[in-house]
């Protein structure tokens, strides 16, 4: 019973599947009607989004298992995983998805690098007045996301052989290429050569065996079971992906809301749950952890959304956008200058978080302001 109650979330996401797959055509928008319609979006939401805290449970256990960088590394991997299915599922059943990948990339980014850090940069600086970091870590990742943020999301706007931010042929296979082979690049950095500078600067790097853990009120068994776990809750999530894709697509065009609210959206399941763990490790004098979960995930969403999302538009022949307008582009690269100023210190404090958090408030006035 016990691993029942651990597991509720996972085993919820499968019976509503169950539902969806038994019922079929009769929970489609069109024969439900409106407000069910919206009513059944903030249901499969809220309970995806109960699977994918799931997700990150399972993922911070094999993180005390592993040790940094690679329990942080399997939780970046697993979100990703499920941005792409979803990024996927809704470009594969929306009307007009060319900017979807797009809009969820740059949400992403944004909410990472100014909402994410910046609470995590106020709250840890809030208790601890002063936290340090690795900071060749930190500029490892944005050495990385820099480059490739600028050549995915805004270089695409002003290339002269494609028109509306697409990329022609050889630069959609250049871009492809270049963010898989700069991400390889990098884990291989931080898993084999050079995983040490992303540790905490004192390099204790703790060996904790499969038993019962505080941290985070964690309970840690084998490795094994946390691993076969955190695939059945990505599978659940990733199966459901289609459905809310739907019901997304629907409620947009019903309320007139702006097309980067679905970006906004899916972008919200994906990072809650690891937001919620980058800020709890900035809480427990952890701030290593949050910037590994931070930039990690920042970096991955560009090197392997942007490969992904350019397979998927190749072979299913849909239009992928990924240029950003000037405004976006604009934010977008104020953004990644803040964040080299951010971490171009060892240590940190609220005034950092002050300013990232202004920024995150920017792009969320901007999202509507277009309406």
């Amino acid at each position: 019973m016990r691993v029942i109650r651990q597991e509720l979330a996972t085993l919820c996401c499968f019976l509503l599947l169950g539902v969806f797959l038994f019922l079929k055509d009769n929970l489609s928008p069109q024969n439900l009607g409106n407000s069910e319609s919206v009513l059944l979006l903030i249901v499969v939401f809220l309970i995806m989004l109960w699977g994918a805290f799931n997700v990150v449970r399972h993922a911070e256990s094999l993180a005390v298992i592993l040790g940094e960088p690679y329990g942080t590394l399997i939780l970046t991997l697993a979100v990703i995983f499920i941005e792409v299915a979803l990024i996927s599922s809704v470009m594969l059943t929306g009307a007009d998805s060319s900017t979807l990948a797009r809009d969820t990339m740059f949400s992403v980014v944004m909410i990472i690098l100014n909402g994410l850090v910046g609470i995590s940069l106020l709250v840890g600086g809030w208790r601890h007045k002063m936290q340090s970091y690795n900071v060749q870590g930190a500029n490892t990742y944005l050495s990385v996301l820099i480059p490739l943020a600028v050549l995915g999301l805004v270089m695409p706007s002003f290339t002269a052989s494609s028109q509306g931010g697409t990329l022609s042929p050889l630069l959609a296979i250049f871009l492809g290429i270049t963010a898989t082979v700069l991400y390889g690049v990098f884990l291989v950095i931080q898993t084999t050569t050079h995983s040490d500078i992303f540790q905490p600067p004192e390099n204790k790097r703790q060996s904790i065996t499969p038993t019962e853990s505080n941290e985070h009120n964690l309970i840690v068994k084998t490795t094994s079971y946390h691993f076969v776990m955190l695939i059945a809750a990505i599978l659940a999530i990733v199966f459901l992906s289609k459905q809310l894709a739907v019901y997304i697509d629907h409620v947009i065009v019903l309320t007139h809301a702006p097309v980067e609210l679905g970006g906004f959206l899916i972008a919200a399941i994906i990072l809650t749950p690891e937001g919620l763990s980058a800020v709890n490790s900035a809480l427990a004098n952890q701030l290593q952890r949050s910037v590994n979960i931070c930039l990690g995930s920042a970096l991955a969403t560009i090197g392997l959304t942007i490969p992904a999302v350019l397979c998927v538009g190749w072979i299913t022949a849909l239009p992928v956008e990924l240029g950003l307008d000037p405004l976006e582009s604009m934010l977008l690269i104020l953004t990644l200058l803040v964040s080299v100023v951010t971490f171009v210190s060892r240590r940190t404090n609220i005034m950092q978080g002050v300013v990232h958090l202004t920024l995150f408030a920017a792009y969320i006035v901007l999202i509507f302001d277009s309406v």
